[in-house]
């Protein structure tokens, strides 16, 4: 028995330790933002839909969900379905794919753009949803922009006409290098807004959350039902628990 708690103690301290999806998915040190996305929003996960679908489809797919999948668990009719979601797609059973070619993502992109069914469980939440307000003005690149979570991303900064253009502003700091000798390094501090756009940060940031909610539902969109149905699992043992107790006792009450 003794034997057994320390390698339950062992276990849990092994995974107090591990990384969360963000921070082993590397990039943002000091950016992270917090999401704070609630999937028992359904019309949070509509809008984010209809997001997606606008701004993302485009590139991304999410190759392991079908549009009727998407209206029976977001509360929509065939009708909305089709006037909202699907573009270009005659079945409401397909599959939510991206009309762009290999040959025009490597062309334009130089890389083909991921699929993000699961990009939520692969990334984080709080990943994504910092990665979406993190683009910053770069000439250097092709697409005359950056991104502080992922630098060097080939993709452009779809969302600048809602959220404008920023850019990214350095302090310097001292470090110690390994000689002894201190030195200053650039280290980035905050964005500044240097083009205004059609939203304000707080609409700005609803509109990621919203999009989040959904990447976030689409990568296990049987979460929440399988969070309930956990607690009544938990809620069950816990139960059982007592009555086994209150067995064992009376079993033994005559010989203690």
């Amino acid at each position: 028995m003794q034997a057994a708690k320390i390698w339950a103690v062992a276990l849990l301290l092994g995974l107090a330790g591990l990384p969360s999806p963000a921070l082993a998915a590397g990039g943002g040190e000091g950016l992270m933002q917090q999401a704070n996305n609630d999937l028992e929003n359904v019309n949070s996960l509509q809008r984010g839909a209809r997001n997606f679908m606008n701004y993302c489809v485009g590139c991304h797919s999410m190759q392991y969900v079908r549009y009727n999948r998407l209206a029976t668990d977001l509360g929509l009719s065939e009708e909305q379905l089709r006037d909202n979601l699907i573009f270009g797609v005659d079945k409401i059973n397909a599959y939510v794919t991206t009309a762009m070619t290999r040959e025009q993502a490597t062309s334009w992109f130089s890389a083909v753009p991921p699929d993000l069914s699961l990009t939520s469980r692969s990334r984080g939440v709080d990943w994504i949803y910092t990665y979406l307000k993190s683009f910053y003005l770069d000439n250097s690149r092709t697409f005359g922009v950056n991104n502080k979570m992922l630098e060097g991303s080939s993709m452009p900064h779809v969302l600048w006409e809602l959220q404008g253009l920023q850019t990214a502003v350095y302090r310097d700091e001292a470090v110690m290098e390994d000689s002894g000798k201190e030195s200053m390094v650039k280290v980035f501090d905050h964005f500044t807004l240097d083009e205004e756009g059609s939203m304000n940060p707080k609409e700005f940031d609803g509109f990621v959350r919203d999009t989040v909610n959904f990447m976030d539902y689409v990568g296990e969109p049987v979460k929440i039902k399988r969070q309930k149905i956990g607690m009544m699992v938990l809620g069950f043992l816990l139960v059982l628990a007592v009555l086994a107790y209150a067995l064992k006792v009376e079993y033994w009450k005559d010989i203690h």
